[in-house]
C-alpha cells in the first residue's frame, strides 16, 4: 500500500473531477501529462458539470495505483455528438490504474461502463 499515492488520487476526484478545479492539475500530473488529462477532463466536465465519482477500492504498490469509482452527473452540456438531455445517470463504473513519478502521475489508463452510461441517459451509442 502507498498513502501517498491514494491521497494523490483521492486529491484529484475531490478537487478535480468533483470539483472542478482544473488550474490544479499541475498538483496531480508530471508536466507532459497536464494537457492530457485536462483534454480529456475539461469535456467530461462540462457535459456533466455536477458530477459526483465515490471511491469503491483502492489497491496499490509503491509505484502504481489502480481504483475503482462509482461515478453519477447530469447531461447538461454536449458529450460524444449529443446534446445535452439534462438526463441523470447515476453508480457508472470506472476503473483506473496509474503509475507515478515520485507522487505525481505519470500514466493513466481507465476503462468506464459507457454503453450504460448511454443506456442510463438514453442515447445512441453510435
Amino acid at each position: 500500500m502507498n498513502a501517498a499515492h491514494e491521497k494523490v488520487v483521492l486529491d484529484l476526484v475531490r478537487v478535480v473531477m468533483v470539483g472542478g478545479d482544473l488550474n490544479d492539475l499541475e498538483r496531480f500530473y508530471v508536466p507532459r501529462m497536464v494537457p492530457v488529462a485536462r483534454g480529456w477532463i475539461e469535456p467530461f466536465r462540462a457535459a456533466f458539470p455536477d458530477v459526483d465519482m465515490t471511491t469503491v477500492h483502492m489497491v496499490s504498490d509503491e509505484s502504481a495505483l489502480a481504483a475503482r469509482f462509482r461515478c453519477s452527473g447530469t447531461h447538461l452540456g454536449p458529450w460524444r455528438g449529443h446534446p445535452p438531455t439534462g438526463r441523470r445517470f447515476e453508480n457508472v463504473d470506472e476503473a483506473y490504474f496509474f503509475t507515478f513519478r515520485g507522487d505525481l502521475i505519470e500514466r493513466a489508463w481507465g476503462v468506464e461502463d459507457t454503453l450504460d452510461r448511454f443506456r442510463q441517459l438514453r442515447l445512441d451509442p453510435r
